[in-house]
Parts: structure tokens; C-alpha cells; sequence
């Protein structure tokens, strides 16, 4: 079973692949970069075509998709409301299953505390799939720790 791990936002998009062999390890990670500056149209078709080749790529069972919570910047919120979308539209479109988490549930599966820091949502990471270092920058972490989420949820065999 392959799972992406998906940490959405406006210019910088995390992922990170585990799959479950003989013990659970991670794939591949990264981050996704739109072009700062271009208008909104053009990040969301450069984010459509990046995701959708990663998606051909990688050919994922499932996809473990964080869900937005914002309440402080409305402008921060929709641009990633609108990548979000992009997302999850291009998994859709490819027949890849969705699961959607809050980084609350996130935190909790990873570190069994709702406030956890990202240092430690990473060293949770590091730890689970056997790593040398911590996954960086945090939004690869955090794809990951949304992948290693959906495992945890669903005990995939």
C-alpha cells in the first residue's frame, strides 16, 4: 500500500510517499514550488500540471490530504483554499481514494499531543520511518506526518 501525504498551501506544497513492505518506509518527499508573483491563475495551473505528474509518477493507493484550518489571515486562507482544490481535484481525476485530516488529528496520531511543534511533528517522522535526519523544510514533515497519519488510522496491512 502507497500512501502521499499531501501539506497544502499557497506556495509551497509538501509530499511524501510511505509504503508499507516488510516494514513501513518512506518513498520519496518534497515540496511543490509555484512561481511567487504570478497571478493566482497561473500558481493554480502550475501546481495542476506539477501534481498531476507526480501523481503519474508516484501512483499512489491513497492519498492523505491535511485539511485547511485557518482563522487568522482570510488572504492566506483562500490562496490555500484554492491549492487545496487544485489537489484535490487532481487525485480525484486520477481515481486516487482521498483522506482528509486536521492538523489537531495529525498532532495526536504523531505525538499523542494537539499542540505539538513542528520540531517535534518532524522528530516523529524521523523516528517512524527510520530516518538519519528530520525531514525538511516542515512541509515535507508535514506530508509525511499526514501519510504516516492515514497508516495509523487505518492500520494498513
Amino acid at each position: 500500500m502507497k500512501i502521499l501525504g499531501i501539506d497544502p498551501g499557497s506556495g509551497i506544497i509538501g509530499f511524501g510517499l510511505i509504503i508499507k513492505d516488510r516494514n513501513l518506509k518512506m518513498v520519496d518527499a518534497g515540496i511543490i514550488r509555484t512561481t511567487i508573483g504570478d497571478k493566482d491563475a497561473s500558481r493554480l495551473l502550475e501546481l495542476y500540471k506539477s501534481m498531476k505528474e507526480l501523481v503519474l509518477e508516484l501512483k499512489p493507493d491513497v492519498a492523505s490530504v491535511e485539511k485547511l484550518f485557518f482563522a487568522k489571515n482570510v488572504t492566506t486562507a483562500m490562496a490555500v483554499s484554492q491549492a487545496r482544490g487544485v489537489i484535490l481535484l487532481v487525485l480525484e481525476e486520477a481515481g486516487v481514494p482521498i483522506y482528509e485530516y486536521t492538523p489537531l488529528e495529525i498532532k495526536m496520531a504523531m505525538t499523542g499531543y494537539g499542540r505539538a511543534t513542528k520540531a517535534q511533528i518532524q522528530e516523529m517522522v524521523r523516528v517512524q520511518l527510520k530516518l538519519k535526519n528530520k525531514p525538511k523544510p516542515d512541509d515535507c514533515a508535514d506530508a509525511l506526518a499526514a501519510a504516516l497519519t492515514h497508516f495509523a488510522n487505518h492500520r494498513v496491512q
